[in-house]
């Protein structure tokens, strides 16, 4: 790993935190929602989003382990009062549900 990885990795590794569906809603409403597969590691899908790698993004996209979010989604999320992990890649805000 290079030191610019590290640097990367440790910087979203400190802006990962938890969230609330209550506080989420708001940036699903403004369509910014991207789903991680739970078996994906949150940091790094959101490092190959930082290196802008199209072709991987594609990938995650058409394998699903990454996707936006959804009405069904918000639904589910709204009835279960989810929380998640999450960091933001701007102008996304990557989440794994975590309940």
């Amino acid at each position: 790993m290079k030191d610019d990885e590290i640097y990367t990795h440790d910087l979203l590794n400190a802006q990962t935190g938890r969230i609330e569906w209550a506080e989420l809603a708001r940036y699903f409403a403004r369509g910014l929602v991207v789903c991680v597969d739970r078996g994906e590691d949150l940091l790094a899908i959101a490092e190959v989003l930082i290196d802008d790698d199209s072709a991987a993004v594609t990938r995650m996209l058409e394998a699903g382990r990454l996707r936006r979010a959804d009405d069904r989604d918000a639904r589910r999320w709204e009835a279960r009062q989810s929380s998640f992990w999450a960091v933001v890649v701007a102008p996304w805000v990557l989440v794994q549900e975590t309940h």
